[in-house]
């Protein structure tokens, strides 16, 4: 299979920012590095869980709050780098099946954050297709800007697991660094969900 960089053409700060217009109400937990800085870029709320250096933790950190809180749409902001770090955490969400969970992967081929080394999506892993066999049935690659609204779509609809590979440009936008105060962001989150700190 063709995965090569030149057919990634999605902006990826434009597709996350359209994407959290979308479904405002979302509780949205990002990967490290650059989905944290897109997803704050796009707009600091309480409900972001921005996690600052826990890589391969966004979907088992997301997952529980899905398990947790069944009546509010989750979604994960994470990279290919970090995702295949923790590709064994998509079993979990398989198996568990939470309907309001949807993962969404920017993919740029590369590992961003240790020096833009070719990631093996580059190297022909299709984590569509790994998700798929991993029991999320609805795993599907976003290859323009426009698949944004399919990817909304799923999470307001809650209707079962999903998750969207979304292939980005590998051009970085300039860094927008998130809170770094990970106490700080926690007692936040709990406080937007009516839970006291702790």
């Amino acid at each position: 299979m063709s995965n090569a960089v030149t057919e990634r053409r999605i902006e990826r700060r434009r597709f996350v920012a359209d994407l959290l217009a979308g479904v405002p109400d979302a509780l949205v937990v990002t990967g490290l590095g650059s989905p944290s800085y897109d997803v704050f870029a796009a707009g600091d709320r309480d409900e972001n869980f921005y996690l600052w250096g826990a890589m391969g933790a966004a979907v088992p950190v997301g997952l529980g709050l899905a398990l947790a809180q069944p009546d509010r749409s989750v979604v994960v902001v994470t990279g290919d780098g970090e995702q295949l770090m923790g590709i064994g955490s998509l079993g979990t969400v398989g198996a568990c099946e939470p309907a309001n969970l949807t993962v969404v992967v920017l993919d740029n081929g590369h590992f961003g954050e240790t020096g833009m080394q070719r990631s093996h999506t580059s190297l022909g892993t299709d984590l569509a297709a790994v998700a798929r066999g991993f029991g999320i049935a609805d795993s599907f690659r976003v290859e323009n800007h426009d698949g944004v609204t399919g990817v909304i779509e799923r999470i307001r609809a809650r209707s079962g697991p999903a998750f969207a590979q979304v292939l980005i440009s590998a051009e970085e936008p300039p860094r927008v660094l998130p809170p770094r105060d990970g106490v700080f962001v926690k007692n936040r989150f709990r406080a937007a969900l009516g839970l006291a700190p702790f």
